[in-house]
């Protein structure tokens, strides 16, 4: 009778050993679909009143078509900004709002690989080189002003902006709820796991800061429980340049843009560095 005990602690112990090892296979298996979640184009993209709208196809250098759309306000020769969204977006639905959140300047939004009509698959690697050829796509117009190019990054695509920025150095770089790494990120959502071991797609933006010596304008909401305030605050402070910052008080992940401090700081920003 006495063994009885024991007995039970060990066939526990064994199935939480083997729940725990079945979590740690799983998150290595499946971390591109908690990293990634494309989405197909609900519909049309559409130019703001008096702009026009250019359908966008790239052939990546592996042959992966990259698809988006680019948006010119009535004006010679724009300005230009370079957006890169978050994990759930499809970027071409943001073109009707191009004018709203950048003034005139020609607005460039290609989806990552598997979103909207990108071929391919998603990983790190991947969307950085892709993030690099459109900036040099967008680079070789002649009806773009190339000397003025900014990118915009949010959330997941802070990562891919910071990397971009550091191989092509844009004019500024606004980074709308960034982290320093997904690596910080997962520790902070899953401590329970060795996440340094199995993470793929490290973006470890905090590496590149430090050398980046552009404009950076940081937009943050202190209530953000998917990406938190202090992650943003630490990049901002690893920036090598001037970091402007906007913190709002009271909004999340996905609810600060609506603030109209939001697009009004991002205007400010623009007309200062852009």
């Amino acid at each position: 009778m006495k063994g009885r005990p024991a007995t039970a602690l060990t066939f526990f112990a064994l199935v939480a050993g083997i729940g725990y090892a079945a979590a740690i296979v799983l998150t290595w298996a499946f971390q591109e679909k908690l990293l990634f979640y494309p989405r197909a184009v609900a519909a049309p993209a559409a130019a703001p009143r008096g702009w026009k709208l250019e359908e966008v196809r790239i052939t990546a250098a592996d042959g992966t078509l990259l698809a988006g759309v680019l948006v010119m306000p009535p004006v010679a020769k724009p300005p230009l900004v370079v957006y890169f969204g978050g994990n759930a977006e499809e970027v071409t639905a943001f073109a009707q709002d191009a004018a709203a959140a950048y003034g005139e300047r020609a607005v460039l939004l290609v989806n990552y690989r598997a979103y909207g009509e990108s071929g391919g698959t998603p990983g790190e690697k991947a969307l950085v080189s892709d993030g690099i050829e459109v900036f040099d796509w967008a680079a070789r117009r002649g009806d773009i002003d190339a000397a003025r190019i900014a990118i915009h990054g949010r959330s997941l695509g802070t990562g891919v902006a910071v990397q971009v920025s550091a191989a092509r150095a844009p004019r500024c770089v606004i980074l709308t709820s960034p982290y320093t790494s997904m690596l910080d990120e997962a520790r902070t959502h899953y401590p329970w796991l060795p996440v340094a071991l199995l993470m793929r797609h490290p973006f470890d933006s905090a590496a590149y800061a430090p050398a980046l010596h552009m404009p950076l304008l940081v937009l943050i909401g202190d209530a953000d429980t998917l990406v938190p305030a202090r992650l943003s605050e630490r990049l901002a402070s690893l920036w090598g340049g001037p970091v402007e910052r906007l913190v709002l008080h009271g909004y999340g992940h996905n609810d600060l843009s609506i603030d109209p401090r939001y697009d009004a700081a991002i205007h400010a920003f623009l007309e200062r560095s852009l």
